[in-house]
């Protein structure tokens, strides 16, 4: 341990590569040359959205293994997890590899959440290659946790639009030819409550865990935001990023230089009509996958704080009137020299 949330690894695991793949809209994004693949329908050969989101992952992690001319059974664990309920995309997506699983919720927060179990169980010689998969679809996610699209409800500014998309991350002890980055160290997120009840905000209530976990993380490593290239949040969108800013200033915190928010990057909001963002556990993955771990491949990046926000809402607790907590967990992501 180091510090009261966080671990930094004597031996630090290689985040070695990584496959993503998306829906038609996030195609047509900013990003949208960057990914593996990009489906131009987003039932994907499915029956149900749900069954399309079980291919997406399914997908990614084939993606992944064949950049890497590996074989499934040479992955010891896989780390999945979803935003459905009992995360049914992972569980019905990967079943079919029959390898080991070990199913995770953070909500939008569940890929750093798996990359960082996933790398606590390489450092402490557990495992040698894990897998950590996670994904979202926008049609499930309407339908779990929002209305059926055939209602056609009309949509906040502060409304993020679910990214429909999964990423998977091979992490190994050690790198055969070349790694993508290096994962130098995590902090653990707590569980925020500010009493919010706004579905259709999301940004406002996953902001204060990212500030809590943004502050905890630079005192236990003795850090300043101008360590990092580039400090990289999931899915606040604009509403969630200005709330950011307000609440570290408090702090004496200003990360305005090196912010990035993958919400925001995603999509071109004004072009796509996705108001305050992007959202969803896919988003931060295939932002990662893509973009993120391209700069940090090249050098443009050496070091990066990758921290997705997870809102901690079901639809149960949502109709009981309960209020949405927040997670936020970091992972430093390094360029590996070779």
């Amino acid at each position: 341990m180091f510090g009261k949330q966080s671990i930094q690894f004597e031996n630090p695991p290689f985040l070695v590569n990584s496959g993503s793949i998306v829906g038609s809209k996030e195609g047509q994004g900013p990003m949208g040359k960057l990914f593996d693949r990009v489906g131009q329908d987003d039932m994907f050969g499915a029956q149900t959205w749900e069954e399309a989101e079980s291919t997406l992952q399914k997908e990614a992690v084939q993606i992944v293994l064949e950049k890497e001319n590996m074989k499934i059974e040479e992955i010891e664990l896989l780390f999945a997890g979803d935003l459905l309920g009992q995360s049914i995309a992972s569980s019905f997506g990967i079943a079919s590899f029959q390898t080991p699983h070990i199913g995770l919720y953070g909500a939008c927060s569940t890929c750093g959440l798996s990359i960082a179990v996933g790398s606590l169980t390489i450092a402490g010689g557990f495992a040698d290659k894990v897998i950590c998969v996670t994904s979202s679809h926008f049609a499930s996610a309407e339908k779990e946790f929002r209305f059926p699209l055939a209602y056609g409800n009309q949509r906040p500014l502060s409304a993020t639009w679910t990214v429909t998309g999964s990423a998977a991350f091979l992490l190994a002890s050690r790198p055969d030819r070349t790694a993508r980055a290096v994962v130098s160290g995590v902090t653990f997120g707590k569980i925020m409550d500010y009493g919010l009840k706004d579905s259709m905000n999301m940004g406002a209530c996953m902001a204060p865990a990212a500030v809590d976990t943004i502050r905890q993380h630079l005192q236990d490593f003795g850090r300043k935001p101008e360590d990092y290239d580039k400090i990289i949040t999931g899915d606040l969108g604009v509403v969630g990023q200005k709330l950011l800013f307000e609440l570290l200033a408090k702090d004496g915190i200003d990360i305005k230089k090196q912010h990035m928010d993958c919400g925001m990057e995603i999509f071109d909001s004004e072009k796509q009509n996705t108001n305050a963002g992007g959202s969803g556990c896919g988003c931060a993955a295939v932002t990662l996958s893509a973009y993120i771990l391209k700069k940090l491949e090249e050098g443009v990046w050496k070091r990066v704080l990758f921290l997705p926000t997870g809102a901690l809402l079901s639809k149960t607790s949502f109709n009981e009137g309960q209020s949405i907590p927040g997670i936020a967990h970091a992972v430093v992501l390094e360029h590996w020299k070779g």
